[in-house]
């Protein structure tokens, strides 16, 4: 399967960096991409299914993201979706991966207004998960 795909979510784990002994960089981290809709009884955001993602980036965009993308952070990832089925012992699943061709922040998003201690943690990329928007309705995308 060679699809494209674009997929914003969080990202779950930190970025894990390494050089093959051919020298080509890799830089991977496992992404989180939640589904929402508003509730209008609730008069709130309720929070949906998550897809989970492998999400990894060669080369330049592998130096690149391993130094500038943090756990917590909100991404817009464009790549090659790829599913395979795995089998170790008696276990078997199914990977979703994406071989990413950009990433970049997802800026529609927010972080609420905080205190200048907060903010400090959250350029830490420790990542609260609360944010000041909801994604836009009348897209025309």
């Amino acid at each position: 399967m060679n699809d494209q795909i674009t997929v914003c979510g969080h990202v779950a784990t930190d970025p894990k960096h390494h050089r093959t002994t051919s020298g080509l960089d890799i830089t991977s981290f496992r992404l989180a991409s939640q589904q929402r809709r508003y509730d209008q009884k609730q008069g709130s955001w309720v929070a949906q299914e998550t897809n989970w993602y492998t999400v990894s980036a060669f080369r330049g965009l592998a130096t690149a993201s391993a130094t500038s993308i943090v756990k917590g952070q909100r991404v817009i990832v464009l790549g090659r979706l790829r599913i395979r089925d795995w089998e170790q012992g008696e276990r078997r699943g199914t990977s979703v991966d994406i071989e990413a061709d950009h990433i970049g922040p997802d800026i529609g998003w927010q972080p609420k207004a905080a205190s200048p201690a907060s903010a400090a943690s959250e350029s830490t990329g420790s990542g609260t998960g609360e944010w000041a928007s909801a994604p836009p309705q009348d897209t025309p995308f």
